[in-house]
């Protein structure tokens, strides 16, 4: 038998090598297999804000305006509010935009407000008082004071879902105490406020 030259060798050697690397590979791939396996999975993980919905059936339209008062003219006006929300939270009602005259007509505009329900912004048909908000006698001016909803009044809690509150509200030009000449001082004055609702989350 012939002695295989060195150039032999390092051949054979040569191809030996990878052979080896494959067959390693081999056994790692079987061993890590499992005859066996099962999985079970938490799917559709996702986060998304809730909605929150305020209105009113107004129609866009002011509550009140009163023209050519007298002392001693009154009216009552009647608004449903609707609260539509995913999660819970407090509806309360704060004023904006108010409007002062010369003559402190605002000071004689006095209001009075209850929420309950029934009623709404054509009518005040069928509203049956649950609460006050606004004592009766409470001057415009007084009632612009509370410009934001940390002081706001009367505040509703409402959860998930729709629900709506009426909200009733009375004024009077009262000149209690004022002499002849103070009243006629406030002829041709104009005021206004508006009567904003806010719903927060908790």
């Amino acid at each position: 038998m012939r002695t295989p030259s060195s150039k032999s060798k390092k051949i054979a050697a040569a191809a030996a090598t990878p052979v080896a690397v494959v067959l390693a590979g081999a056994l790692v791939w079987q061993s890590s297999h499992a005859a066996f396996s099962g999985t079970t999975r938490n799917s559709g993980n996702s986060w998304s804000t809730g909605a929150v919905s305020l209105t009113d059936d107004d129609a866009g339209t002011a509550r009140f305006q009163a023209a050519s008062m007298t002392p001693g003219d009154t009216e009552t006006k009647c608004i449903k509010v609707t609260a539509t929300t995913d999660v819970p939270g407090v509806v309360k009602g704060y004023t904006l935009n108010a409007v002062s005259s010369a003559q402190g007509l605002e000071n004689y505009i006095k209001i009075g407000m209850t929420a309950g329900d029934g009623g709404g912004f054509g009518s005040c048909s069928g509203y049956v008082e649950e609460q006050t908000v606004v004592a009766a006698g409470t001057s415009l001016r007084s009632l612009s004071q509370i410009d934001e909803y940390a002081e706001g009044v009367g505040g509703w809690t409402v959860g998930p879902g729709t629900t709506s509150r009426t909200y009733a509200i009375t004024w009077t030009f009262d000149t209690t105490g004022l002499s002849q000449a103070q009243v006629d001082q406030l002829q041709g004055a104009r005021t206004g406020i508006d009567i904003q609702w806010e719903l927060q989350t908790d």
